[in-house]
């Protein structure tokens, strides 16, 4: 078709005004032309506007059958692909030049809801450049979910691509984690009309802390599991070896409340919570055998619980740790190592899942 090679002629010298008015006619006259198709296609790809030229590309390769069609079709959108990965590269290469995005952190994705699963499995896909089932896997419809650790300057050009497309996440310095104060409380002194505290700090330093409840921007919850070593017998099996498997004892209790202007976590825990002093030592028990004691222990958790969530209202509760912290658990040993929980559970076994509620509660703090 003669006017074909007039667009491909003024694509070449870039005379996309012209181009596009040849097209117009072309497309009324010839609407199923698969040449038609595919120089428009390179026409919004000329112009930059490479979705739509995509789109293009990919239909006619779902319906074309002229091979020369087709190789170029691929062709198009292999241009394309290099096209975005040179910019994400030269994106990345920039953020790093400034000191300040060279720090570690992490990028999370945020839970997506089952209608906008498909479409944010293709996007993550082409901008990560994994295969669809990989994506995926990445993707969950409840809690946040790690998805890569490297420096700032790196996450933050892969979240504002993901942001772009609908894929809810965030992105957080490890330094950020650092520096919120966290205090572990260890009974009330009063309530009324502010929360006085006695609470331990960073450095295990005994005081006082004062704060009003208006001050508490949201809660954080969580349950943290106690393990013990058990014996795994099968008597029925005499060649069978006796084994040592780890198995859930119990499970801790702790609630988080964040201050965020001052830049503060004020962190409650059923396991060391001083029940015998301040203004929650009348609620303790007559019988002090060690099986009331964890009934009691537990009534008297639920109390204090209650007694300051009449004091905060409708302050936003986060409760999603727990798929968090499998995930987590399984997945960043390594991250976790390196983070302090601040938290003072006496365990026979040490275990991962208190600096992965740390984590948690942290980026709960950075990102609302």
């Amino acid at each position: 078709m003669k006017e074909i090679k007039e667009v491909a002629t003024l694509l070449k010298i870039k005379n996309y005004q012209q181009a596009a008015k040849l097209l117009k006619k072309l497309q009324k006259e010839y609407p199923q032309n698969l040449w038609v198709q595919l120089y428009i296609g390179r026409w919004y790809e000329e112009i930059d506007k490479l979705e739509s030229a995509e789109k293009f590309y990919r239909k006619l390769l779902k319906g074309a059958t002229n091979p020369q069609v087709v190789l170029q079709a691929r062709q198009g959108l292999q241009r394309i692909e290099n096209i975005e990965k040179n910019r994400q590269q030269q994106a990345i290469a920039a953020a790093k030049s400034h000191p300040e995005n060279i720090e570690p952190g992490l990028l999370i994705i945020e839970p997506v809801s089952k209608e906008n699963k498909q479409e944010a499995v293709k996007n993550l896909a082409k901008i990560m450049k994994i295969d669809p089932y990989s994506a995926r896997m990445q993707l969950q419809n409840r809690g946040w979910r790690i998805y890569r650790l490297g420096t700032i300057g790196e996450l933050k050009v892969y979240g504002e691509e993901m942001l772009k497309t609908g894929i809810p996440v965030f992105w957080v310095k490890i330094s950020d984690i650092e520096k919120i104060n966290i205090f572990r409380v260890q009974y009330f002194q009063s309530i009324s009309p502010q929360a006085n505290i006695v609470c331990l700090n960073e450095q295990d330093q005994m005081g006082n802390l004062i704060f009003d409840w208006s001050e508490v921007a949201r809660k954080v919850e969580g349950l943290l599991p106690i393990f013990m070593n058990a014996m795994d017998y099968d008597p029925r099996r005499r060649s069978q070896k006796i084994r040592h498997k780890r198995m859930t004892q119990d499970y801790a209790n702790i609630l988080d409340l964040h201050l965020p202007h001052r830049r503060s976590v004020i962190r409650f825990c059923d396991q060391n919570y001083i029940y015998q002093k301040g203004i929650t030592s009348n609620i303790q028990t007559q019988d002090q055998s060690l099986l009331k004691l964890q009934t009691t222990n537990r009534s008297k958790w639920n109390k204090l619980v209650n007694m300051i969530e009449q004091k905060l209202g409708k302050v936003q509760t986060w409760s999603d740790f727990t798929p968090f912290g499998e995930v987590t658990c399984r997945d960043y040993t390594q991250l976790l190592s390196r983070i302090k929980s601040h938290i003072d559970i006496s365990r026979k076994i040490e275990t991962i899942w208190d600096p992965a509620f740390q984590l948690y509660s942290s980026l709960v703090f950075l990102k609302t």
